[in-house]
């Protein structure tokens, strides 16, 4: 915290603008030494922002590198909380790297992945979570996860937990006021207090649960293999959910020799599509191999989109396809839908309910519509604009809320078993110290090392 670190803010590459970012005690100092204004002057920091045109100074402090805009931000009202000065020249590779060689010579040092935004969380700017939402928000695909992200930047998750945390604090209160003095406070009626407010969190606990396998979703996106036989269209389908010829289409069964992934953005939910070879017994070797990378990918999916021909009737393969997949999150999808049917609705309510398969047709675009609305319901459970921004994103948070919710529901059992009151403050001090740790309350440094290692360099 004492250093003054420095990095490349922006990807490298050629673009119009090229961000040098620097932080700490000596950010204004280097300011003044490699930057002068367009009256030759070196720049004269007052204690709020402001913004600089002028020349960026080579390491002999006489030629230039480049002309550039200087923003200056002092603590602690920036990113860091420290002083901050960022250099925006212009965007060529060598251009930057030579802003960041002269920044470096002059008494900075190359930041750490994350460290920028470690500063801030240290500095108490951002708490853990909103500090890993930052990175969600950099390597968003879908315009729900961006929203999600900067939602939890914002500190949505941060009010959740910080509220499950007040509820805590007042359950442990009311349990220390019983303990100090005894003779006030009736111990049974004490218990039965807190088994039902207890109980209330615990619910409460259990929806953010819930949530968790959303977040996952918005963050990660899910993984679709198209399975079916040969020739039923799953390479048409896919091809159609993608707006563009990805996979090749023939007549011929079995064209699909190998796996093919692509995702594609559906309403704000990243589906990582995968188009697999048709599952048939053959006697081909090639087609074999292709079969068996199938059935890996049905494995691994998260939620498969069983391909149907509409237009002949099921046959042994399909039934035992149909059979493998009916403990899975499944959409069954009939194509072919503009030729005559011999798979009637009856039978696929037989076999698949009411609500998890459609009717498509991959060559005239009949019930993609339809598809796509059913791929969202299914991994979000309802309407996309009814997807809150306060759920868990991560393993680290969700395995930190499950510990504390069941040292909870351990509490609870207790006060309802009889056992003494120092026990339910034992368990409850440590559901208060979980959910601290889930927002970095009291984070070591081995916790704050991992999450910020996964951080781009500059941020």
């Amino acid at each position: 915290m004492e250093d003054t670190i420095a990095a490349i803010a922006t990807a490298l590459g050629e673009g119009g603008i090229g961000v040098v970012r620097v932080s700490g005690p000596l950010a204004s100092t280097i300011g003044q030494r490699i930057f002068r204004t367009g009256h030759e002057r070196p720049v004269e920091f007052a204690r709020r922002r402001g913004f600089f045109y002028g020349r960026l100074l080579a390491r002999d402090e006489q030629s230039s590198v480049d002309e550039c805009i200087l923003l200056w931000m002092p603590g602690p009202h920036s990113y860091t909380g420290e002083d901050v000065v960022e250099f925006q020249v212009h965007g060529g590779i060598r251009v930057v790297q030579s802003a960041l060689a002269v920044i470096l010579e002059k008494g900075a040092r190359l930041a750490e992945p994350g460290e920028f935004t470690r500063r801030a969380f240290l500095n108490g700017r951002m708490d853990l979570s909103q500090a890993e939402a930052v990175m969600d928000l950099i390597r968003a695909k879908t315009d729900l996860a961006a929203r999600v992200a900067f939602s939890q930047v914002e500190g949505s998750l941060s009010r959740e937990i910080g509220n499950l945390r007040r509820q805590v604090l007042e359950l442990q209160a009311e349990l220390a006021v019983t303990l100090d003095y005894p003779e006030h406070d009736d111990e049974i009626e004490v218990a039965k207090s807190l088994v039902l407010r207890g109980q209330a969190l615990l619910m409460r606990m259990q929806d953010v649960l819930d949530n968790a396998k959303t977040g996952v979703v918005v963050r990660e996106g899910v993984l679709t293999p198209l399975i079916g036989q040969p020739n039923v269209g799953k390479s048409s389908l896919l091809n159609e959910l993608l707006r563009r010829q990805r996979a090749i289409v023939t007549e011929i069964p079995g064209t699909t020799r190998d796996v093919l992934e692509e995702s594609v953005d559906l309403g704000g939910v990243l589906f990582r599509l995968v188009d697999t070879a048709g599952i048939r017994e053959t006697k081909d070797r090639l087609e074999q191999l292709g079969v068996e990378r199938s059935r890996a990918a049905v494995h691994s999916g998260e939620l498969i989109l069983l391909v149907l021909d509409g237009s002949r009737e099921l046959e042994t393969d399909d039934l035992q396809l149909l059979t493998d997949t009916a403990n899975r999150s499944r959409i069954v999808v009939v194509n072919k839908a503009d030729l005559a049917q011999q798979i009637t609705d009856e039978k696929l309510v037989d076999i698949c309910g009411r609500t998890s398969w459609v009717r498509v047709s991959a060559t005239t675009g009949e019930g993609l519509s339809g598809l796509r609305d059913l791929l969202i319901k299914t991994v979000l459970g309802g309407d996309i604009e009814q997807v809150e921004p306060s759920f868990l994103t991560n393993a680290r948070q969700t395995q930190l809320l499950l510990q504390a919710r069941e040292d909870l529901a351990t509490a609870i059992s207790a006060a309802q078993a009889g056992l003494t009151l120092d026990v339910v403050a034992v368990l409850l001090q440590s559901v208060y110290a979980l959910l601290g740790l889930v927002v970095g309350a009291e984070a070591g440094e081995d916790l704050l090392d991992e999450v910020f290692s996964r951080f781009c360099l500059g941020k």
